[in-house]
């Protein structure tokens, strides 16, 4: 809604800026993501730590700016960063240098979010683990949701479905 109406989202109803969804593994959290940058109609940027972490000094940090200035430029959108437990876990004395900067230049491009000229990028974190994850990136990441196990009722539609399809292509051949 906020991204259809912004002018009924401002001061102290201004939308969250960042959402945490974990839970156990495989159960649609990056589809959920998915799910919500078609409907906000909003540009997708899918990142993996695999993405922004480089062997080369000062890369890191060069790739994080570089895709929040993309996401600036290509406003409204969501940037979606899977198993966000990886990037920004939390400080300890014996942590990589390389790591301590990846993790501030996330957070002081988190908190120049809203300097576009709509200030409608959202930042979407995935994770498994959500204790291992740095205090400050938590404070950003306002909003938690768990995504949980499906019940006996979901799983028992999973279930059909997949069934149907296959009895489907069996009585076709």
């Amino acid at each position: 809604m906020p991204q259809l109406r912004p002018d009924l989202f401002t001061g102290i109803r201004a939308p969250t800026r960042g959402i945490l969804f974990y839970g156990p593994p495989g159960n649609g959290k990056t589809m959920l993501a998915k799910a919500v940058a078609t409907e906000c109609k909003c540009t997708f940027f899918s990142i993996s730590a695999s993405t922004l972490v480089s062997k080369w000094v000062g890369e890191s940090e060069k790739l994080m700016k570089t895709l929040f200035a993309l996401a600036n430029v290509y406003e409204p959108s969501i940037i979606f960063i899977d198993e966000i437990d990886s990037i920004l876990t939390a400080r300890s004395t014996n942590e990589n240098e390389s790591a301590r900067r990846l993790k501030t230049e996330f957070l002081i491009q988190n908190d120049g979010v809203g300097s576009g000229q709509q200030g409608s990028i959202l930042v979407i974190g995935a994770t498994n683990r959500p204790f291992d994850l740095d205090e400050a990136a938590l404070r950003r990441l306002t909003k938690r949701i768990y995504i949980g196990l499906p019940d006996f009722e979901a799983r028992k539609g999973q279930i059909l479905k997949l069934l149907s399809s296959v009895s489907y292509k069996i009585s076709n051949q």
